[in-house]
């Protein structure tokens, strides 16, 4: 379930995922093959032409090599995707939080549970608000889950008794669930614009969209520290994300014309790498590394793993013709 203006290769390019990352995997673990053009011209086929099998132990794993290259290896051109059974019953709700600690501590404790959770995006108060005034629907301005459950509709019944329980320890409000596609849509139709709806906070200025992943255990702790960094800093930045993930991000939005106001947010957003970095995270769970976290990767990974990923680009794009001065 990626985003509107998202392409099948371009989610695997970037290593992306979506809304039901938490309960299929991000793009990573459901490619099976790609067909690349490689810099020389060469056409590659990651697992061999026509083959998809659901596993195999032949070889170096070439796929999961150019998934997350971010298009500095060659041209992903097609891509064969591992396929999920529709769920029998599918039920959606929305709950409200006293606290943006509380709405995470809940996700953490609903993934401990073992419910086997579809989706589970988190809003702030801020994007609720923006998300709620921006689609037209009644939407509390605090800090915010929605959740999707999927399976049999005996073992719904029960996945929706436990999430009612969790929510309900933690503070969260009363849920009604949605099972009609038309109410589900629209709930994650107003998920989906929540990029729009950022922007809509300041009109004429721009939007940066960042976004770190770190260890469940570790998510309320960086998301309260990113939130009092975001109110310290005086940065209009609302955050959401796909937190069963452990993964979050903060659309930054701008006055580009402002020299002083664009220092802060890129010092904001290096802070954030690093305290990601710090609590076993990873500087970017889908995003990707681009220009803007060069110098992250390298703490990430250290000069060991630095160069070894230069080596492999200089084995494959010698003239550096793909992309070149992004992420190395």
């Amino acid at each position: 379930d990626p985003g509107a203006d998202a392409s099948l290769c371009g989610m695997a390019a970037t290593g992306a995922s979506g809304t039901n990352a938490v309960r299929y995997g991000t793009m990573r673990p459901n490619v099976l093959n790609l067909r690349v053009v490689l810099p020389d011209g060469r056409l590659l086929h990651t697992a061999g032409p026509r083959r998809q099998p659901r596993k195999r132990a032949a070889g170096y794993d070439l796929t999961s090599l150019f998934v997350g290259s971010e298009g500095t290896l060659g041209f992903l051109t097609q891509a064969t995707l591992r396929l999920h059974p529709l769920p029998e019953a599918t039920a959606a709700t929305v709950a409200c939080f006293p606290s943006v600690r509380a709405a995470v501590a809940c996700t953490v404790q609903v993934l401990q549970a073992a419910v086997p959770v579809a989706r589970i995006e988190f809003l702030d108060e801020v994007m609720a608000d923006a998300c709620g005034r921006f689609s037209g629907m009644e939407l509390p301005a605090a800090a915010t889950l929605l959740l999707e459950l999927h399976g049999s509709r005996h073992s719904l019944a029960e996945q929706q008794q436990q999430t009612e329980e969790i929510v309900r320890q933690n503070g969260g409000s009363s849920l009604a669930w949605a099972e009609g596609l038309e109410e589900r849509e629209q709930l994650w139709s107003m998920r989906h614009n929540a990029w729009y709806a950022a922007l809509a906070l300041r009109p004429g200025c721009q939007g940066y969209s960042t976004d770190v992943c770190v260890p469940i255990s570790r998510l309320p702790d960086v998301v309260v520290e990113t939130k009092q960094d975001l109110q310290a800093s005086s940065i209009t930045g609302p955050m959401v994300g796909h937190v069963g993930d452990g993964n979050f991000h903060c659309i930054l939005i701008f006055n580009s014309q402002d020299p002083e106001e664009a220092q802060r947010v890129h010092a904001f957003t290096q802070r954030l790498g690093r305290r990601a970095l710090a609590a076993g995270g990873t500087c970017t769970g889908e995003h990707g590394v681009g220009l803007g976290k060069r110098a992250l990767l390298q703490e990430e990974l250290g000069q060991e793993g630095l160069d070894t990923l230069r080596s492999i680009k200089a084995a494959l794009d010698p003239h550096n013709l793909m992309n070149p001065g992004k992420v190395l």
